[in-house]
């Protein structure tokens, strides 16, 4: 397969920016479309260059057969479709989905203290009485603020290296610390509804098994910590660590109690933005508006769908959509109408290219789900019981709830006390090559500003660099010197015929050039706009070094991408590096 897609992509390097290309049966020929640059407000959108690739020429038999089979393998519909094709790209590829890794943490028992009999902490009963302050050590040698992903994944790599090794994780949820993707994924398409009023789901990765979001550990208490001879991880719930003075290493919690460590993790991740238009609104309004990040806001919400008749969520980006969807398919029995507003020209405006940005609104759309794109909000008011919003250009969108999802702000408020050093542009915390913000203190998650070496100093909010990331930062706390140079990536699944996943630099504002297959080897003078698989990369603007790719219903390939961003390969690279992903 790779030698007939060599064979035919050499001429893929042809081409210039902003010509679509057909394949005809015997030669390439100029389409007679060409896509023009475009801009949305302050947002200019790099030119997109779309390669249309003929599947059934790409290796005569050997391709049809692998066709005829895929065919087979995937004749389920649906998002049951989807996740299947997902399901077998990756096995077919041997590649391991942070899905599946999280399974793992998701099923797998960390041993942390010598009580093998202490049941398994998972609920969401809170394992701590964080109100009764002798309850929480004095003193502990690693202290993590925050108690998701990132800390989570610390905690673990801790132990591993140290197997004695006390660990404190302070989180201001009343839960034990769990994944977040499934609460906008998983909890709302799967269908079995008492299943999920349990936080409870079956995943493409786990295997016709019942899971739940939480991540599994033998905690013990943290009165428990300090005389347990081969240590352990204890979780405090409900308490905020409100400052830290890194030169006497104390944190002080939002109860006025201080503890002291060796060791810090600050991976304390983000804040859900909210639009000044409603935080001003009166108390009629702010009743019927909410945000979206945490269990409590999931139990809202699913709540929600019994009591009223319509809901609009405000944000097209990837919480956004996949909300839209969730929505949609859980509120499909209860005639629940979901809208989507957003002011980009199509849902992930800001990361996808122009027109496969309104390719993907038209299949939200085929989702029961009526989205206004490019509404940017004027005005806002409850009328006869239900949000009025006014967009700029007249349109009136009414609702019985707004869900506000317009992106976080990440959590730098222990800067202050801290003296520890904000991006003024990216924000979070900055931090060095080993995830280090000062001597003993590390970051790790949505709050790490770090310099990739590949992409310059970024900023991630994924749940695969949280994982990552906390991961090395407690191995390092731990005596290791590792440099932090993993390329994280991403996945969204919006509704059954949308489906990607991306690694580096992915923004709309970039030049990007695609490759998508076609479903017809027929001639044509000008291509389908069909975007239903393919890959783009996206390219630094002054040197057309790829800095980022993504895959389009396709799945399993990110080491490829990884191994392209590492490589530093440019346009003129492209058609080479097509034959490393199975259009067709």
């Amino acid at each position: 397969l790779d030698e007939n897609m060599a064979a035919i992509t050499g001429a893929v390097r042809v081409a210039t920016r902003s010509t679509v290309l057909t394949r005809s049966m015997k030669q390439w020929t100029p389409g007679a479309r060409r896509y023009k640059s475009d801009s949305h407000g302050d947002k200019s959108y790099g030119t997109s260059s779309v390669l249309v690739i003929g599947g059934a020429l790409l290796g005569g038999a050997v391709v049809l057969n692998y066709w005829r089979q895929s065919r087979q393998q995937f004749d389920s519909v649906g998002l049951a479709g989807l996740h299947g094709k997902k399901a077998i790209e990756y096995e077919k590829e041997g590649a391991l989905h942070p899905e599946a890794e999280a399974e793992a943490l998701l099923t797998a028992k960390v041993e942390t203290s010598s009580n093998n009999n202490k049941p398994t902490q998972s609920s969401d009963v809170p394992i701590s009485n964080s109100k009764d302050d002798t309850s929480i050590p004095s003193h502990v040698p690693y202290v993590l603020v925050g108690a998701g992903t990132a800390s989570f994944a610390a905690a673990k790599a801790i132990r591993q290296k140290d197997p004695q090794a006390k660990v404190l994780i302070i989180g201001n949820e009343d839960y034990t610390p769990y994944s977040r993707p499934p609460l906008s994924k998983q909890l709302w398409l799967y269908e079995d509804h008492e299943a999920t009023k349990q936080l409870k789901f079956k995943a493409s990765w786990s295997g016709g098994k019942l899971v739940d979001p939480f991540y599994k550990a033998d905690f013990c208490s943290p009165e428990e910590l300090t005389d347990n001879e081969d240590g352990g991880i204890a979780v405090v719930t409900g308490r905020q660590a409100v400052s830290l003075d890194p030169r006497k290493k104390k944190i002080k919690l939002d109860n006025d109690f201080e503890l002291s460590y060796d060791k810090c993790l600050l991976a304390t991740g983000g804040q859900p933005r909210n639009l000044k238009l409603f935080t001003d609104g009166n108390e009629e309004l702010k009743k019927r508006v909410s945000t979206f990040r945490t269990i409590p806001d999931y139990k809202f919400l699913d709540s929600l769908l019994d009591k009223i008749g319509s809901i609009l969520i405000i944000g097209g980006g990837f919480l956004g959509s996949e909300l839209a969807v969730g929505l949609a398919t859980r509120g499909r029995d209860k005639n629940v109408k979901i809208s989507q507003a957003f002011p980009e020209v199509g849902n992930l405006g800001l990361v996808l290219p122009k027109d496969l940005s309104k390719w993907t609104t038209e299949k939200v759309r085929k989702e029961g789900i009526e989205v206004f794109p490019g509404s940017c909000l004027e005005s806002v008011s409850v009328q006869d019981g239900k949000v009025r919003v006014t967009t700029e250009d007249g349109k009136e969108l009414d609702a019985d709830h707004v869900v506000v999802a317009v992106g976080i702000d990440p959590n730098t408020d222990l800067s202050k006390s801290s003296r520890l050093e904000v991006d003024s542009v990216l924000g979070g915390y900055k931090v060095n090559a080993e995830l280090q913000a000062c001597t003993d203190v590390w970051v790790a998650g949505d709050v790490a500003c770090f310099y990739d070496p590949y992409l310059g100093r970024r900023r991630v909010e994924h749940h695969d660099h949280a994982n990552v990331s906390g991961r090395l930062a407690g191995q390092n706390m731990a005596g290791a010197h590792e440099r932090f140079d993993h390329q994280s990536m991403f996945w969204s699944d919006v509704g059954p015929d949308v489906g990607f996943e991306a690694t580096g630099k992915i923004d709309a504002m970039l030049p990007t050039v695609g490759i998508f297959a076609r479903k017809s080897s027929e001639p044509v003078e000008t291509p389908e706009d069909d975007y239903s698989k393919g890959v783009v990369f996206y390219l630094e603007k002054e040197k057309g070094k790829i800095v980022g790719v993504l895959t389009w219903n396709m799945f399993g390939k990110m080491e490829v991408a990884r191994q392209i961003l590492s490589e530093e390969k440019t346009e003129a690279d492209i058609g080479d590096l097509s034959s490393h992903f199975e259009i067709h």
